[in-house]
């Protein structure tokens, strides 16, 4: 049978331990709906806290890797629009050579495409010069031709070429603002010096495209790669807010109810007492 005390209050310390363990846990809810997370710190799952910070961690490398890339695509994009440009005026500078290599236009009308081809030069040099981003220039005559970008948060990198535009493709056309007729005539054939900057243009082109190509692959692959980490995480250490928050009604009702119970048990010592008054 229970005992009936004065000293010990078994009903109170009963109701004080229940009291007690609903607190810590609507410590823990509470913490869990404030923080949004199951595991906000090592306190509430050091195992699995210590999984979601390795995972934060090449998160956060591989979204810089995306920067890096992100530079190194501004760069192969201001190289590829340069050649563009290039391989434009080139293209004016073939139809001016026609006309140069044409006998039968008077001197004065030499001098006016010489005129223009000197202009159209002078175009092709500048687009090559201005191709720099970031204070890189690729395409201007660099002295180190290969460029290599961190592609991933392990640190791996990728290496793209630059290559001397100045030197195989202005200089081949250079002097066309004094091509004689034979000069232009030779420079419009297939090994000639026009056929040949727009070769190594169209060549260039290319490449730069294939690298953008592979950047933007990399970049959308790392994306991906950072939403499923994210994911992970999120499965690892988000809480769930619709049980928690269920979880905290319960457990406020349970709060009620316990300060009530130890009330009461509390009431109990004093109802004794007063029988022997």
């Amino acid at each position: 049978m229970p005992l009936n005390s004065v000293i010990t209050n078994t009903g109170a310390q009963v109701a004080l331990a229940s009291f007690n363990k609903t607190a810590e846990a609507l410590t823990v809810t509470q913490k869990r709906i404030s923080t949004g997370y199951r595991v906000a710190d090592a306190k509430d799952d050091g195992a699995a806290y210590a999984v979601a910070e390795r995972v934060r961690g090449e998160v956060a490398a591989n979204t810089s890797a995306n920067e890096q890339l992100g530079g190194a695509k501004g760069l192969i994009d201001v190289t590829s629009a340069s050649l563009q440009n290039v391989s434009t005026t080139l293209q004016k500078l073939q139809t001016v050579a026609v006309k140069l290599a044409d006998g039968t236009i008077s001197g004065e009308q030499r001098t006016q495409y010489q005129a223009q081809a000197k202009e159209l030069t002078n175009n092709i040099q500048s687009f090559i010069k201005d191709a720099t981003y970031n204070g890189t220039n690729v395409l201007n005559d660099p002295m180190n031709l290969a460029n290599q970008v961190v592609r991933n948060g392990a640190g791996d990198t990728y290496t793209f070429s630059g290559y001397k535009a100045t030197t195989n493709i202005f200089n081949t056309v250079s002097a066309a603002n004094t091509w004689t007729r034979g000069d232009a005539s030779a420079a419009l054939t297939k090994t000639g010096a026009i056929s040949k900057a727009i070769t190594n243009t169209l060549s260039q082109m290319n490449n730069f495209g294939s690298y953008s190509n592979f950047v933007d692959s990399q970049i959308n692959y790392n994306k991906s790669k950072i939403d499923a980490q994210q994911t992970g995480i999120g499965a690892l250490v988000d809480a769930d807010l619709a049980k928690e928050s269920a979880t905290l009604q319960s457990l406020q009702i349970r709060q009620q109810l316990g300060t009530q119970a130890l009330s009461i048990a509390n009431q109990a010592p004093q109802m004794l007492l007063s029988l022997f008054r």
